[in-house]
C-alpha cells in the first residue's frame, strides 16, 4: 500500500474523461479557450467507441432545409418526450458544428460540385445526414479529432487508465482519482464516458460501453435521467463468425435497401423512425418463426458502404447477392448524467457530454444521426462553461486522494446482460422489471426503477401491461439519485 505522500497529483483547469468524439472535441474546444485540459482515455487515442460509428452528422446545411425543419423531426421522432431546448441548440448550432470539424482537418464526402453529399435516414424529411467516408465517419472523425489532440500542447493525454472515482468537496467536484492511485485536481471534470446499450445481451456496442460514467457520476450525488429509454436499432445482423450484432447503417435504406419477411415481400416503411421499424421487425419475425428478417442491399451501390460490405463478407454474407439476416439490438441509451444546455450535471463543476449525457434531446426514440452531432454542439458548450470553474484548493484534493476510495463500479455479468434483454428489451411488464429491480448489478437496478416508474408505452419504451402513451407523461423525464426513488420532473 502507498504511502500518503507516495499518491502523485496533477493540477489541470479542465479533465476530461473519454476519447471518443465527445471527449476529443471538447478538450480541444477547452484548450481553444486557453485552459490547461488533461484527457484521460482508458484505450489508445483512436480507439475509442466512437470509431465504429456508422452515422453521420445530422445538421441542416442543405439550401432545402433549415434548423426548424430538423427541430421538427427531432420533436416528431422523440415521442412528445424531447426538451425543445436542447433539441433547438443542436439543430441551430449543427452547421457549425460541421463548418469547424472541417476547418480541423475533417473531410466530408461531397459531390462533384464540391458541396457536402448528404444522405437520408429514417425520420429526417429531407437529406440532411453529412458523412466521412461514408459509413466510415466515426473512425475519420475519431482519427483526425485524435491527431489534432496529439500535437496541441495544451492538452495532456493519459493513455490506458481509468477513472475510478470523482472527488467531492462542499459538494462540490474537484477533481478525480485514476486506477494507478494518481488523483488529478481540476475546476471541471467532463465526463464523455459513452453510452450503456452492452448492458444488453444483444446490442451493436463494443464490450466498453456499459455505463460506467454514469455509475460514477452516481456514485459522486449526480441525478442521471431517462433510463428507461433504449433504442433498440432494428437492423444489426444475425449471424456466426463475429457478425453477430454487427450494425448495418440505416444509411443503405435511405439509399434503397428494403425489408423483406421470410417470403421475399416487404413489410415496414424502411425510413420510419427507428423505434417503430424496430417493432415491426420483431412483429415480422414472430409472424414468420424466424431469427431474423431480410435487409436486401443488392440495389445499393455496394461502393459507398464499402466498411460495411467488408465486414458482412468477412461474416460469411454477401449483400451483393443475398438478403442480410438482421433482427434488433440494443443501441442507445437516451438516457443518462442530467445535464442543461451546457453540459453541465447537478453536481457542481461535473459535466457530462455525449452519449452518456442526458438533455432531453432524444426524448423517447433519437433521431438517426442526432448523437454524433450533439457531441460537438454540446461539447464545444460545456468547454465553454467548464474553464470559467474556479480552481480547487490543492492541498485540500490531495487530502481526498489519499482517502480510502470508494467502491468502483461491478462488473456486468452474463446473467444480469441475460436478464436485461429479457425484461427491458423491446416489450417490458410490471413482473420482469420487478425481477431486475433485484438484479445484481446497480445500474440494471436503476434502468428497472426507471422503466417501472414510466407507466405507459412511448417511443422505444413499449409496456404490454400499459400499451398507451400517457398525455399526462407528456415533456415528463423521470430522474433518479442516490437513496431516492425515481422523481418525474418536467424540464424548460
Amino acid at each position: 500500500m502507498q504511502s500518503p505522500s507516495a499518491f502523485p497529483l496533477t493540477s489541470t483547469q479542465v479533465t476530461v474523461v473519454g476519447a471518443g468524439a465527445a471527449g476529443l472535441y471538447t478538450a480541444v474546444c477547452a484548450s481553444r479557450h486557453g485552459a490547461r485540459v488533461t484527457l484521460v482515455s482508458a484505450t489508445p487515442l483512436a480507439e475509442s467507441s466512437s470509431w465504429w460509428a456508422q452515422g453521420g452528422l445530422a445538421a441542416a446545411v442543405s439550401a432545402h432545409d433549415s434548423p426548424e425543419h430538423h427541430l421538427r423531426d427531432t420533436i416528431t421522432a422523440g415521442r412528445g418526450a424531447v426538451r425543445e431546448s436542447a433539441a433547438r441548440v443542436l439543430c441551430e448550432e449543427g452547421p457549425a458544428a460541421v463548418s469547424d470539424l472541417t476547418r480541423l482537418g475533417v473531410r466530408f464526402d461531397a459531390d462533384r460540385d464540391g458541396r457536402l453529399a448528404l444522405g437520408l435516414e429514417g425520420g429526417h424529411s429531407v437529406r440532411r445526414i453529412v458523412h466521412a467516408g461514408g459509413a466510415a465517419t466515426g473512425r475519420r472523425l475519431v482519427r483526425q479529432l485524435s491527431a489534432v489532440v496529439a500535437e496541441d500542447p495544451g492538452i495532456e493525454v493519459l493513455e490506458g487508465r481509468r477513472v475510478t472515482e470523482l472527488l467531492l468537496d462542499d459538494e462540490r467536484c474537484v477533481g478525480a482519482r485514476l486506477d494507478d492511485s494518481q488523483v488529478i485536481a481540476s475546476g471541471a471534470v467532463v465526463l464523455a464516458t459513452g453510452g450503456a446499450a452492452a448492458l444488453w445481451a444483444r446490442t451493436t456496442n463494443p464490450a466498453g460501453a456499459v455505463g460506467g460514467g454514469l455509475l460514477l457520476a452516481f456514485a459522486a450525488g449526480a441525478t442521471l435521467a431517462d433510463l428507461e429509454l433504449v433504442q433498440f436499432h432494428p437492423t444489426a445482423v444475425v449471424g456466426n463468425n463475429g457478425g453477430d450484432g454487427l450494425l448495418v447503417t440505416e444509411a443503405v435504406r435511405g439509399e434503397g435497401a428494403r425489408l423483406l419477411d421470410a417470403n421475399g415481400r416487404r413489410f415496414v416503411d424502411e425510413l420510419a423512425p427507428r423505434d417503430e421499424v424496430a417493432r415491426a421487425v420483431r412483429r415480422q419475425m414472430a409472424l414468420d418463426g424466424a431469427p431474423s428478417v431480410g435487409l436486401d442491399m443488392r440495389e445499393v451501390d455496394p461502393a459507398l458502404f464499402p466498411n460495411v460490405v467488408s465486414a458482412l463478407r468477412q461474416a460469411g454474407i454477401d449483400p451483393e447477392r443475398e438478403p442480410v439476416p438482421v433482427a434488433p439490438a440494443a443501441h442507445y441509451v437516451m438516457g443518462g448524467i442530467a445535464t442543461d444546455a451546457h453540459g453541465r450535471a447537478t453536481l457542481d463543476g461535473l459535466y457530462a457530454v455525449g452519449e452518456c449525457s442526458c438533455t432531453g434531446l432524444h426524448g423517447a426514440n433519437r433521431l438517426a444521426s442526432n448523437s454524433l452531432t450533439e457531441c460537438f454542439v454540446f461539447g464545444a458548450r460545456a468547454a465553454r462553461s467548464a474553464v470559467m470553474e474556479p480552481a480547487p484548493d490543492e492541498s485540500r484534493v490531495q487530502a481526498l486522494g489519499r482517502a480510502e476510495a470508494r467502491a468502483g463500479s461491478a462488473p456486468i455479468s452474463s446473467e444480469s446482460r441475460r436478464a436485461l434483454w429479457r425484461h427491458a428489451g423491446l416489450e417490458r411488464d410490471g413482473p420482469g422489471l420487478e425481477r431486475l429491480a433485484q438484479d445484481e448489478h446497480p445500474l440494471v437496478r436503476l434502468i428497472a426503477a426507471g422503466a417501472l416508474a414510466r407507466t405507459e408505452s412511448r417511443g422505444a419504451h413499449r409496456r404490454t401491461d400499459f400499451p398507451q402513451r400517457d398525455p399526462e407523461l407528456d415533456g415528463a423525464h423521470f430522474t433518479i439519485a442516490a437513496g431516492r426513488t425515481p422523481v418525474l420532473k418536467t424540464w424548460q
